[in-house]
């Protein structure tokens, strides 16, 4: 990497980082006052309902947003990007017709009838869950990181104000919910004005779109299985948590995910960012990316290795001091989960290197076996009548070993051997 881009790398990622850090700082600032207003079930129900919303919201634009950064016409970028949202539109409305006629089955699938008047809600936050996908990759590609690091604050901003407020007005699971779904909807708005500000509408065409769609297929046929595989991995995983060991259990481990989720959030999804819209810099002019991942990967891991050490051997007390003598429990799942989490951190910020490349395949298959090993834990563990501490122990060991061998292919991938 020459000494302009990484100049330029490390602007960029710095802008991301600073409106990251603000929009992540602000919840895990105010959580010790939200696991004193919500108890571990409505966190559980928050879990179930960012559950199903995650794991549609993955499918919402069939990962064309992906592809946004890779045509050489912006004209071609932005039929992509219309594509992605029209996708993302009709999905939304296939699952509101679902709910409407289906929404007392499906919580009793869920295993929580609380979480029924809430699923109507869920349609919204998946469409505009699209919409932000396909703004967030279209300014990318535009390099205006300033206005996506302002989203990000004011989705985080949205959100905590929602949860605070119906917190205090002692309005329950429902209170979180709709903190979630504000974040959704108030995330869109600058980089919405920014694409209608810079973009000529008038060069899309059904036709344009339908070209498009034939262009990046891989995106749909290999991307979108595998990110729904990854979706299913970790969301229907807290569905069986929670059907398995309880609502509350469920609350327990979310809190864990959400805060050992924080270094990911927070810089892996800002130093990805800048890595993807490089890689595919680097891979145009040389064929190769090897150069921006080497350098993108020892940069994770010197910010790993701190924050995450760190984690494993305050856990218990520290959440027991912030969050309340009740999360206590939290913590202790929290040392077992640190190794998973931390190699996750480093590797899912350059995971988009099989994008870049268009190897899709590789990701399918991984994310499927991702998939197969993490139900297969759970299921196992349940029918071993394991308690939930020995299950995370062995879905940590599994997690870890997943992510080792992907960021293997990853790396191979970078420098053109698959």
């Amino acid at each position: 990497m020459s000494d302009d881009l990484r100049r330029e790398f490390v602007r960029n990622v710095a802008t991301l980082l600073t409106g990251t850090s603000v929009a992540q700082a602000l919840p895990v600032a105010v959580s010790p006052v939200l696991t004193r207003l919500y108890g571990p079930e409505d966190f559980g129900i928050l879990a179930l309902f960012i559950a199903v919303t995650a794991i549609f919201g993955a499918a919402a634009n069939a990962r064309y947003d992906l592809a946004i950064m890779l045509p050489h016409e912006d004209e071609d970028a932005l039929n992509v990007a219309a594509l992605g949202l029209l996708i993302a539109f009709a999905i939304s409305v296939v699952l509101l017709v679902v709910v409407m006629f289906f929404s007392t089955p499906f919580s009793r699938i869920l295993g929580n009838e609380h979480i029924r008047p809430w699923l109507f809600l869920a349609p919204l936050a998946i469409f505009f869950t699209g919409l932000f996908n396909v703004l967030n990759y279209y300014n990318s590609r535009l390099k205006l990181y300033p206005d996506i690091a302002r989203a990000n604050m004011v989705k985080s901003v949205a959100m905590t104000s929602v949860q605070l407020a119906a917190g205090f007005l002692k309005a329950g699971a429902g209170g979180l919910v709709m903190g979630q779904v504000a974040s959704s909807v108030f995330a869109n708005t600058r980089l919405l004005r920014n694409t209608l500000r810079c973009t000529n509408w008038r060069g899309i065409s059904f036709g344009r779109m339908c070209q498009q769609a034939r262009c990046y297929r891989d995106f749909p046929l290999f991307s979108l299985p595998a990110i729904l595989a990854n979706a299913l991995a970790q969301h229907l995983t807290n569905i069986l948590v929670s059907a398995y060991f309880g609502v509350a259990t469920l609350g327990q481990y979310a809190l864990v995910q959400r805060v050992l989720g924080m270094p990911t959030s927070l810089v892996g999804a800002a130093v990805g960012q800048v890595f993807f819209q490089q890689a595919a810099a680097e891979k145009r002019r040389t064929g190769k990316a090897a150069s921006t991942f080497d350098a993108t990967v020892k940069k994770l891991v010197l910010l790993s290795i701190p924050s995450f050490a760190l984690m494993m051997f305050i856990a218990e007390d520290l959440f027991a001091f912030v969050f309340g003598e009740p999360w206590r429990i939290a913590g202790g799942y929290m040392q077992v989960l640190v190794p998973f989490f931390a190699i996750r951190f480093v590797v899912a910020a350059v995971s988009t290197i099989n994008t870049v490349f268009e190897k899709q395949r590789i990701s399918l298959i991984w994310q499927l076996l991702l998939l197969i090993s993490m139900i297969g834990t759970i299921v196992l563990s349940h029918v071993w009548g394991l308690e939930f501490h020995e299950f995370i122990v062995i879905l940590s060991v599994v997690g870890t070993a997943a992510y080792a061998v992907l960021f293997f292919l990853l790396f191979m991938v970078s420098r053109g051997k698959f």
